[in-house]
């Protein structure tokens, strides 16, 4: 039997970092952090924290000595950091090789299409020309997205017509170098849904049930877990998609496969993340094991838990920045109100819109399940008469 890592190095002090960081304890493994600032959401909770470049090749290199294995709070790092990682021995889960899919939505859709996976039409435009082209071909409107450096609806236009083939291109300017224009047809949905897997360097590896997500200009508010309305039969092959994405990647970790399925109940996936994920939060409270501690298990090389449900029904929903400037007093507030509710806020300066928060409500039917998580989301935003 191979020896689990025991201290795990984070890149990245977000929420995300913030909640492995709670995995970690019982599990008795040590996290060190690779963080922004001194006061981001990650570094208020760890002990060990450096503060550093993610981007600058020493600052990761000296962070990484200290660490058995490296992950991440992001998908941000260059890859070229992490196989100079690789080269100098350090492990690295998932690997720059598996990461590069989601760090790179070029290569994550040549790839995908490769193995025979459903994927919006897509094509890598090199100017207005081409994308105008291929709006042509396809039907506007058409989906432009950033290559590299986008994220919660940043770097994607929605483009009603040849005018506005140039937006994308301006959008270009500031972001990492590498990054280039991607066009896909728009996949006029009905729901978003989401599978996450965790798997581990040998092979091993589980799925999550399959999550119905909602997004609110690019953001995910809140999602339902299992899905409704689903046949066994979808939620198998769905399942088993994942499944083996994570498999052909080498992914090691959390792998989320965010999906679109349209009103004709066909599937193709949308986007591809390989760290924890806003759409398995539900699992801290609904699942036997949360998505965080079988990523650490992961990583660490350490057996996988269960990711049975532990109610008929999860409901997630963020808290978002909003009029509301106390939130310790609104919580007091929802508890008070709902003290089934489970509520994880992340320690992060209030912003308009920012995510600063979820809550997640366990129940035995979904509209009653979801009434009460976003009455009480709407209550920590300030959004009540009461």
């Amino acid at each position: 039997m191979r020896t689990p890592a025991a201290s795990i190095g984070v890149i990245g002090g977000g929420q995300l970092a913030r909640m492995m960081h709670a995995a970690s304890i019982g599990l008795g493994l040590r996290l060190r952090l690779l963080a922004e600032g001194p006061e981001v959401s990650a570094a208020q909770v760890v002990h060990d924290v450096v503060v550093g470049d993610y981007t600058d090749p020493e600052t990761v290199a000296a962070f990484a000595s200290g660490c058995d294995v490296v992950t991440f709070d992001h998908e941000h790092v260059p890859t070229q950091i992490l196989h100079d990682l690789e080269t100098a021995g350090i492990a690295v889960r998932p690997g720059p090789e598996a990461l590069v899919h989601a760090q790179d939505k070029a290569v994550m859709r040549e790839r995908l299409g490769a193995l025979g996976v459903p994927c919006p039409a897509n094509r890598v435009v090199a100017d207005p020309a081409a994308l105008v082209a291929f709006g042509q071909e396809h039907g506007w409107p058409v989906i432009a997205k950033t290559s590299r450096g986008g994220y919660d609806g940043k770097g994607v236009w929605k483009l009603d017509g040849p005018a506005q083939a140039s937006i994308p291109f301006d959008g270009l300017e500031g972001l990492r170098s590498g990054a280039v224009v991607i066009a896909e047809e728009f996949i006029d949905f009905s729901r978003e849904l989401s599978v996450l897997v965790a798997r581990r360097p040998g092979g091993q590896a589980v799925v999550y049930p399959v999550s119905e997500t909602v997004q609110t200009d690019g953001i995910c508010t809140a999602t339902t877990t299992p899905a409704p309305g689903l046949r066994p039969d979808q939620v198998r092959d769905l399942q088993a998609m994942a499944l083996r994405i994570a498999a052909e990647l080498g992914v090691v970790g959390i792998l989320a496969v965010e999906l679109m399925q349209a009103r004709d109940g066909s599937v193709v996936v949308n986007e591809l993340a390989m760290r924890p994920h806003n759409t398995g939060h539900w699992s801290i409270d609904g699942a036997v094991t949360s998505q965080f501690e079988n990523h650490l298990r992961a990583v660490a090389d350490l057996p996988l838990g269960s990711t049975a449900t532990l109610a008929p029904v999860s409901v997630m929903v963020n808290v978002l920045g909003g009029s509301r400037a106390d939130l310790l007093g609104g919580l007091a507030g929802a508890l008070a109100a709902d003290p089934a509710l489970r509520v994880q806020l992340y320690g992060k300066d209030l912003v308009p819109g920012r995510k600063v928060g979820h809550v997640t409500a366990l129940g035995d039917e979904v509209e009653a399940t979801t009434q009460r998580a976003w009455r009480a989301a709407r209550y920590l935003m300030g959004d009540t008469d009461e």
